[in-house]
């Protein structure tokens, strides 16, 4: 029999051999010279391999459950992606898009050594490889009705237009003579794969998209059969669509009171609506300064930093810094995302922020965002977990949506707990946000399994939200393009507020909330029904 551990271990190198530059990026050894193969032969070389996994995984009767329920829930979820044929269809998202997400990570790496620079120059060797297996099965796919959005396709080849409009691309320091290596690979290999790229998406692509009157997976063949299993991979649940769909309109429907508490005494207005519409025109809740913006991020961080001993037994060694979003990436990218530190401690955990058309974008939110993206959200989450050195590394570093951005998402409920927001206008950011997750529940669905338009995904995120409009676009473009992505976090902070309401009422007086923090992060990120029994095991 193969052990849990072995299975993880298994597991966790076919997860690196998927996506290898991420695997750089968190630590999982074995990848750094490679990029991925898109190709039909490379996905059914990994699909074989996951499946095998699977197999075994769900077979084992080793006592470490707790592992096994995390291989094979990842396992699954490989499964899940490969088969919905994604890589085929999403084309520009920073996070989400192959295409786009190399050139936002690969500027990340900062390689240092001997090896670590040839492997760096191996990976941009491969990159007209890469890149032209990549639009072959892109046109595959197009030429088979999987086609993707039209408006992404026009997105993807304005990326690559700034991206290429740069004197410099891949340009970390290097020792002198790879460095000319480099300077040589980009100037007679990447740059023109990428050229190439760029023109096989404005001739084949663009134009034989779908319209924006049908954005969702439901309108591809089987899309709505994909969309489910992705919607379950997502959420680590079994809720369908629909049950999502309404959970949302109900989280919603309970925020009203809220805004009308808040806004009663910040604005003297009592209408819900009345004080979205506030927060949403005006323009003095709008930033000036991209410096200002980063140093309301890096204040909240600090703040949060030194409260958290009181509501954390163990706090991350690693350091967590605030940094803008890379000029080239700022206007496709998310408002804010984080960057894990490296398990080898050569880079901290970054907390991106968007100053992208600075002055359009909402400040009000900023405290909330540090607290969910930073401290003491996933630069804790995912810190913490790294250090669990015990655990087999699949463990520690597994990418559970539902777990992660569930944590994130409590995390500022908790930053209000702990005190931490500056004022009340602060605080009405938070409901806000709040008011963004259950909406997502809402339009995800609506897109991808209800049909909806994307007019229609715009319309309600202005109503039922106070998202900038320039964020209204974006937010809607990623849904577009990652189905069931949106749907993990307000799925994933219910479930832990329920977890928690649960171990209270077991424990009373016995219940100690640094404890139940130490029990939902000393497990590394795991699937949300994994983590009910580690919960109910220690309240026994």
């Amino acid at each position: 029999m193969t052990s849990a551990t072995a299975l993880a271990d298994e597991l966790l190198d076919v997860l690196g051999t998927l996506m290898p530059l991420e695997a750089t990026l968190v630590g999982i050894p074995g990848h750094d010279a490679q990029l991925p193969d898109p190709s039909e032969a490379g996905h059914a070389r990994i699909r074989e391999r996951a499946a095998d996994v699977l197999a075994r995984a769900r077979a084992s009767v080793d006592p470490d459950r707790v592992t096994l329920g995390v291989v094979v829930q990842q396992a699954e979820a490989v499964l899940t992606q490969l088969d919905a044929r994604v890589v085929e269809f999403t084309l520009a998202d920073p996070m989400f898009a192959v295409g786009i997400s190399h050139l936002s990570f690969l500027p990340q790496l900062t390689p240092s050594g001997e090896q670590a620079e040839e492997d760096y120059l191996t990976r941009l060797a491969a990159l007209p490889a890469f890149y032209a297996a990549l639009a072959q099965r892109q046109l595959a796919g197009l030429r088979a009705g999987r086609t993707p959005v039209d408006r992404n396709a026009r997105n993807a080849v304005a990326f690559l237009d700034r991206y290429l409009a740069q004197e410099e691309l891949f340009a970390q320091p290097l020792t002198p003579a790879r460095g000319e290596r480099r300077d040589r690979l980009v100037a007679e290999a990447v740059r023109p794969a990428l050229t190439r790229y760029r023109e096989f998406l404005a001739t084949d692509v663009v134009g034989h998209g779908r319209a924006d009157d049908r954005p969702g997976l439901c309108h591809l063949e089987d899309g709505a059969a994909h969309y489910a299993a992705l919607a379950r991979m997502h959420t680590t649940t079994s809720h369908t669509p629909e049950e999502l769909h309404q959970l949302g309109l109900d989280v919603l429907a309970e925020l009203e009171a809220e805004y009308a508490e808040i806004g009663a005494r910040e604005f003297g207005l009592t209408d819900p609506a009345e004080v979205r519409h506030r927060l949403r025109t005006s323009a003095s809740f709008r930033w000036t300064d991209a410096e200002e913006m980063l140093e309301v991020a890096r204040a909240a961080v600090a703040r949060a930093t030194a409260a958290a001993p009181e509501w954390f037994h163990r706090i991350p060694r690693a350091e967590c810094v605030v940094r803008a979003v890379p000029a080239a990436d700022a206007p496709l990218a998310a408002p804010a995302y984080y960057l894990p530190a490296a398990l080898d401690g050569s880079r901290p955990g970054i907390y991106f922020t968007n100053t992208h058309e600075v002055h359009k974008r909402d400040w009000f939110i900023a405290e909330t965002v540090a607290f969910h993206e930073a401290v003491p959200g996933h630069h804790f989450e995912v810190s913490l977990a790294q250090e669990l050195t015990d655990l087999p590394l699949l463990r520690r570093i597994a990418p559970v949506t539902a777990y992660g951005e569930g944590w994130g998402l409590y995390s500022e409920r908790l930053a209000d707990e702990m005190g931490l927001f500056s004022s009340d206008l602060m605080r009405l950011g938070m409901v806000a946000e709040d008011s963004v997750r259950a909406a997502r529940l809402v339009v995800d669905t609506g897109l991808h399994a209800l049909g909806w338009t994307r007019s229609q995904c715009v319309e309600f995120l202005r109503t039922r939200t106070v998202l900038s409009e320039v964020e209204v676009q974006s937010e809607t473009d990623r849904y577009i393009e990652c189905p069931g992505q949106a749907l993990a976090y307000m799925t994933g902070r219910l479930e832990i507020m329920r977890l928690r309401r649960f171990a209270a009422e077991e424990l009373g007086e016995r219940f100690s909330l640094r404890d139940f923090h130490g029990v939902v992060l000393g497990g590394g990120p795991l699937p949300l029904s994994v983590l009910e029994e580690v919960v109910r095991a220690w309240v026994g």
